[in-house]
């Protein structure tokens, strides 16, 4: 099985994935078009000469990988897609071959989380418009990181069970770290995850909206409203 996990940034996407790897026998990749998309677009990103250097920034020869069996021999194949790093030339054919998901998180706790390590942050940044559009393009069962925070056996075994794959206590835990199959970029992004042994606790009440982001929230709220009602959940 392929599956293609959608996501914006600070959405809990990481530990999903290291979530995945832990369980033996799925192989993964961590957002596989971030350099092409660099690329493509000159975006002054973190970190961005680095990943240019270090990943494959042709966005055909990344597709055809995405089009392949799982690497390394593995029964399953993961692969952790950001839908605002996707260009619009780039292809997508791929992607029909997959079981698409989506991850979601409410826009509040994005951008407190995307803003501590950006001085600046634009609604295009937190990719909900792009979430949206892959929605409806590739639709497929949605989880909300606030669900797995809460109850990640449930939420993941209610996940496993609607892609018809088996849920293993495996995907509860990994070991703390960075990780082979890390984008470069880990060293920028990944320091709460890499202290991690698993998924956290729940989450508690919303934190504010900071003045200068009101108006990114205001676009992405019902974005992630309309989304959430497609959440998997009891």
């Amino acid at each position: 099985m392929k599956i293609a996990m959608w996501s914006g940034p600070r959405n809990l996407s990481t530990a999903m994935m290291y979530a995945f790897a832990a369980r033996g026998d799925c192989a993964v990749w961590d957002e596989p078009f971030y350099a092409a998309w660099l690329t493509a677009t000159g975006g002054p990103h973190p970190m961005a000469s680095r990943i240019v250097a270090t990943h494959d920034s042709d966005p055909a020869t990344v597709a055809a990988r995405c089009d392949g069996p799982p690497p390394d021999g593995m029964a399953h194949f993961y692969m952790k897609h950001m839908p605002h790093h996707m260009s619009a030339d780039f292809p997508l054919g791929w992607a029909g071959g997959c079981v698409n998901a989506h991850l979601i998180r409410h826009p509040a706790r994005v951008l407190a989380s995307y803003a501590a390590k950006r001085e600046a942050v634009s609604f295009d940044d937190i990719g909900f418009a792009a979430q949206a559009e892959f929605f409806e393009r590739f639709p497929g069962p949605v989880i909300d990181s606030a669900d797995i925070r809460r109850d990640p056996r449930d939420t993941l075994s209610r996940f496993c069970a609607e892609i018809g794959l088996p849920f293993t206590e495996r995907m509860l835990s990994w070991p703390p770290g960075p990780k082979p199959f890390d984008g470069v970029w880990a060293a920028h992004w990944y320091g709460a995850v890499h202290r991690s042994t698993g998924f956290a606790q729940a989450e508690g009440q919303l934190p504010p909206v900071a003045p200068e982001h009101e108006a990114i929230h205001a676009r992405a709220l019902p974005i992630y409203e309309a989304l959430s009602r497609h959440a998997i959940r009891r």
